[in-house]
């Protein structure tokens, strides 16, 4: 089967088992960005406290955000780990759109989406897994975002070897399916959710895998 084909298929059927899974959460693109840098090393609902605490006091914007000390912004961000390490991401980034963009980050993020990731990619702490979500879910922008789960099932099912790098399985996607926002949304979503409840790293719960015998296999542990 060639890999068109098979990711459709393995696209139909997390899509039917799972549903719509309405990714990425967030009430502006501001707010997705933040969590992008966030969500690093750490689980969402980590985030969600930590998105929580800043909301609770009217400060979950850029103006309100870049006007905290790097000691406050880690203290309300706390419950999302590694606080300190990410205040300073944070800083970095909302440095960039307050020095480069003069705060106006629906400008930043109007531009084309190669721009707009090498913009990102040049903030230090942002890669090119958290640089794409903000693309994506933020700017609206066709990006595919690959993550350690995909990497994972797709060793697993044998569609990709051991040596694809991130670009590598970026390209794959993106070059087998359509240019499409709301598809590119909704396939790392799924990814995702399958990486939760079943491929995980240790232990994967095989039986009822919804991708079971994909390409001709249950599953490569």
């Amino acid at each position: 089967m060639n890999t068109h084909r098979l990711l459709h298929i393995m696209y139909e059927r997390l899509f039917s088992f799972f549903g719509p899974c309405n990714w990425w959460p967030g009430d502006s693109p501001f707010e997705i960005m933040v969590g992008a840098i966030l969500t690093q090393n750490t689980n969402w609902k980590n985030v969600e406290r930590a998105i929580a605490n800043l909301k609770t006091d009217g400060l979950l914007t850029l103006t309100a955000m870049s006007a905290l000390s790097r000691e406050q912004l880690a203290e309300y961000i706390r419950p999302a780990g590694y606080y300190n390490i990410k205040a300073d991401r944070l800083r970095n980034f909302f440095a960039l759109i307050n020095d480069q963009w003069d705060g106006d980050l629906d400008l930043f993020l109007r531009q084309p989406a190669t721009v707009l990731r090498e913009e990102l990619l040049s903030v230090k702490g942002i890669g090119p897994e958290t640089a794409d979500s903000m693309v994506l879910y933020a700017a609206g922008k066709p990006v595919f975002v690959v993550d350690a789960y995909t990497h994972r099932i797709l060793i697993r099912h044998e569609i990709i070897d051991e040596f694809y790098d991130y670009h590598m399985i970026q390209e794959l996607f993106m070059d087998n399916l359509e240019e499409d926002c709301a598809l590119f949304n909704e396939y790392h979503a799924l990814i995702v959710q399958l990486g939760k409840e079943f491929c995980k790293k240790t232990r994967p719960v095989c039986e009822g895998c919804p991708l079971s015998g994909l390409n001709g296999i249950d599953c490569l542990e």
